[in-house]
This record gives structure tokens, C-alpha cells and sequence, in this order.
């Protein structure tokens, strides 16, 4: 049984996997459910999967794209996959540790900070308004200016839809006409 930790592996595994340009998501999808089988078996050098429990787990739905993905992720060195040709035996399977490193995981871009052995930091994404967020702020802006004028004659333009309570919200409700 080897001593993994859960965070510091999927961070490294998915930071190999955004390098990786021949992975698409039924690879990342079938690796992170044979992940958590290899949790569910307690981190063990070796464990036997079963199929249709992989394909449930990772929601792959061809037996095809399954054997492909598997053998694609064996052949890249993500997975050592051992087919057992027998359908009352699981297929063995061996998962290599990505997070090895002792040193806590840090991401470029971010200044070194000393902290405890073991934490992992996680980048945090804040929205940043872009160009054209102002564009489409802008296009609101002019939208409400011309609500209510005619740009050619410069005069104001009758409404089509009379203002007021169209849904009949006010306490002087007749529950007698339709909506």
C-alpha cells in the first residue's frame, strides 16, 4: 500500500494532463474514475477494475472508446494496464504517484510563501472585466438612451406597450380578468 496524497496527486496529474495535447476529456474522465477505484482500494501498488464499473464511473458509453482510452492512457505512461481476456476476472491495473514531491505544490505566477509541509495552494481566479464586457456595458447604455427617442426627428416615440401593471401585481387585484 502506498502512502498518496489525494490533493497533491490530482494537482500534478492535472497539470501533466494541460500540458498533454493528445489527451481529450474520455481520457481525463476514464483516468479520474480509475483514480478513485484506486482510492476505494486504499492506494494499493496493484488492483483489479471491472469494466462496466469504470465505464459507469467515467460515463463512457462505448466499449470501444473505453478499451481505446485505456490502452492510450498505458501507452503515455499515466497507467499500466493488464488485460485479463476474462470476463469473470477484472483486468489489473497499476497507477503510478504523480504527487511525490515533500515540497509544497506552488504555482508559477505566485510569490514563494513559507507555509506548513503538506498544504497545497490553490490559484484564485477573480473575474476581470474585459473589453468586451465595456462593449456590451456600452451597447446597455446606448440601448437605454434611445429607448424613448426617434433618432431621426428627434421627438419621442409612443410606447407600444402601455406602462404599468401588466401582470396585475398590485393589491387591487380583479381575480376575475385573465392575465
Amino acid at each position: 500500500m502506498q502512502e498518496i496524497n489525494y490533493i497533491k496527486h490530482l494537482n500534478a496529474v492535472f497539470e501533466q494532463f494541460s500540458k498533454d495535447s493528445r489527451l481529450n476529456p474520455t481520457h481525463i474522465s476514464l483516468y479520474v474514475a480509475l483514480f478513485q477505484l484506486w482510492n476505494y482500494n486504499f492506494f494499493r501498488e496493484e488492483f483489479y477494475i471491472s469494466r462496466e464499473d469504470v465505464m459507469e464511473f467515467s460515463k463512457i458509453g462505448s466499449k470501444s472508446t473505453y478499451h481505446r482510452c485505456i490502452k492510450e492512457l498505458s501507452h503515455w505512461s499515466y497507467i499500466i494496464y493488464m488485460p485479463s481476456h476474462n470476463p469473470y476476472k477484472g483486468s489489473r491495473i497499476k497507477m503510478f504517484n504523480f504527487g511525490t514531491s515533500d515540497e509544497q505544490a506552488l504555482y508559477l505566477g505566485r510569490t514563494k510563501i513559507e507555509t506548513s509541509d503538506g498544504q497545497a495552494l490553490v490559484p484564485i481566479l477573480k473575474h476581470i472585466q474585459t473589453i468586451e464586457n465595456n462593449k456590451n456595458n456600452n451597447k446597455q447604455q446606448n440601448f437605454k438612451n434611445l429607448k424613448g427617442s426617434n433618432s431621426e426627428n428627434g421627438s419621442k416615440q409612443e410606447a407600444t406597450v402601455p406602462i404599468g401593471d401588466n401582470l396585475k401585481t398590485t393589491s387591487d387585484k380583479n381575480y376575475n380578468e385573465p392575465l
